[in-house]
């Protein structure tokens, strides 16, 4: 869509593919948001990688809890009856299945547990933090910018620095590996360029729909009576995908829970196109 916007603008101006022209100062704009939602994902990462799935999965679910604060305290924004029970609905839903209890885990080595490092913690509570002001931060630039243009950028900006922070990476990765065995070294770099061209396939396609569900969700901010505590909370529901495919296909255990819980998120769901309507 950029490239038709530029060189061709006649062809794509009046559709949903032309990409307007966007300043300097939005194009700063579009940086930070790049920025913001990457550092939200790798506080996000690290805080799974090392608390407990039974820590991470109920704090996550708090995130349209604090960007509705946000909401009613920086936008002004006012839910009537129908939207505050769609959201406690919805949002309590999500929340209740975010608990599961875990069997105990027993270390190996005798090794004694030790309390997990608060620094992971913080790293939790920025990424719900940043996550939240994400939301926000989406509010005001729809009220400024089309949102094609924000998304293509945004988009395009994300891509260059995760490539620059791979490039990066990579780097660091074979200079240590100089100073280990010529064998392992190279058995290293066959694993793991074999694991990446294993996961391009499903990372296209994870690309692909995230790429739509940005783009509906821009579109739905652009609306100038649409409240983010309303699209934020309806974005959330998209957990029920998640909850299907995993009683579905996967067979995870307590499956009433889950679906009590879908249900709960569905109800949600119409109490807030109700209140919206």
């Amino acid at each position: 869509p950029l490239l038709l916007s530029r060189l061709s603008p006649e062809w794509v101006r009046d559709s949903q593919l032309y990409v307007p022209k966007v300043d300097l100062r939005g194009h700063g704009l579009i940086l930070l948001k790049s920025c913001i939602v990457l550092s939200s994902w790798v506080f996000a990462y690290i805080s799974l990688q090392h608390l407990p799935l039974s820590v991470v999965s109920p704090m996550q679910a708090t995130r349209p809890m604090w960007t509705l604060v946000g909401a009613m305290l920086i936008f002004g924004e006012r839910l009537n009856g129908w939207q505050w029970l769609g959201v406690v609905l919805a949002m309590g839903s999500v929340f209740a299945v975010s608990f599961k209890k875990h069997p105990n885990i027993h270390l190996h080595n005798n090794v004694k547990a030790q309390i997990i490092d608060n620094r992971y913690y913080i790293c939790l509570a920025l990424a719900i933090l940043i996550g939240s002001c994400s939301g926000l931060y989406d509010k005001y630039m729809m009220r400024n910018y089309d949102h094609n243009a924000v998304q293509v950028y945004y988009t395009l900006y994300q891509a260059i620095i995760m490539v620059v922070y791979w490039l990066a990476t990579r780097s660091l990765h074979q200079a240590g590996s100089v100073h280990s065995t010529p064998t392992s070294s190279a058995l290293s770099i066959q694993t793991g360029e074999r694991a990446t061209r294993m996961s391009l396939l499903p990372i296209a396609f994870i690309s692909i729909f995230l790429v739509i569900s940005d783009n509906v969700y821009m579109l739905a901010l652009q609306d100038p009576d649409s409240l983010i505590a309303v699209v934020s909370t309806i974005r959330r529901g998209g957990a029920v995908i998640g909850f299907a495919y995993g009683l579905l296909f996967l067979h995870e255990p307590e499956p009433k829970k889950k679906i009590i819980c879908m249900v709960g998120i569905m109800l949600g769901l119409t109490c807030l196109a109700l209140g919206s309507c």
